[in-house]
């Protein structure tokens, strides 16, 4: 396994308390089981509270968002049901700030600006469609990106999403001819080494669902080749 998908607690737990754990997940990790029977990056972080916190039996770890499998970046998880359900509030109000990072070979008409889209989910397929008017099932998907950096071959995008659809961003930036590196399901003509897309929670801000103070969390992006680009 290419070493930037292994997990390392040491370097990729970005923050930890009683009531949350935000780890920085590799590439190519799943988050939650699937049908490949692969090992998760929650069995991962529960086996490291059971360790570390001598917990017999099982050890509760609720997910409170998830990220696709070939993305890397920002994942909480709560150590409690109370800091569970808080979360998912907090989520489904947006009472967050999150920020991701995306390499691309085109770049878009403009360096800054917004994305409006209408997406419509393929589950079959496991893939999104975008429309540029709203269709049956579809739903309305909105982002605000700006470039932050270019090298000689690649684009490096800051986007903040303002809806949260199904490979959003993924399909966003495929409509508008600018597909993520490495991404052969949106478009892109060549996979990356390791199967990973070059897209990255960098960021992400929140009020402490207990203690109430804000929270303000980055994460470094794997240490490959293009992303040190930048």
């Amino acid at each position: 396994m290419n070493s930037t998908n292994i997990f390392s607690p040491q370097k990729d737990i970005l923050f930890e308390d009683n009531h949350l754990i935000i780890v920085n997940k590799p590439p190519t990790i799943i988050v939650q089981g699937d049908k490949t029977g692969d090992v998760t990056l929650i069995d991962i972080v529960k086996e490291y509270v059971k360790k570390k916190y001598l917990k017999k039996g099982d050890v509760f770890l609720g997910l409170v968002h998830r990220l696709d499998r070939p993305v890397s970046g920002i994942v909480i998880f709560a150590r409690t049901s109370k800091a569970l359900a808080r979360m998912n509030e907090i989520f489904k109000t947006r009472s967050i700030d999150k920020k991701y990072w995306a390499i691309t070979k085109n770049g878009p008409p403009e360096n800054e600006g917004k994305l409006i889209h209408f997406i419509k989910k393929d589950s079959a397929k496991n893939k999104s469609f975008t429309y540029n008017y709203e269709v049956p099932e579809s739903k309305r998907a909105e982002l605000t990106y700006k470039i932050i950096g270019h090298s000689e071959s690649f684009y490096l995008w800051e986007i903040t999403l303002l809806t949260g659809r199904h490979h959003q961003i993924r399909a966003q930036l495929s409509a508008i001819n600018c597909p993520i590196k490495g991404d052969l399901k949106y478009g892109f003509p060549r996979s990356n080494e390791n199967a990973a897309i070059d897209l990255h929670a960098a960021y992400i801000s929140f009020t402490h669902p207990v203690k109430k103070e804000k929270i303000e969390v980055s994460a470094p992006p794997p240490a490959t080749k293009v992303w040190s680009l930048f």
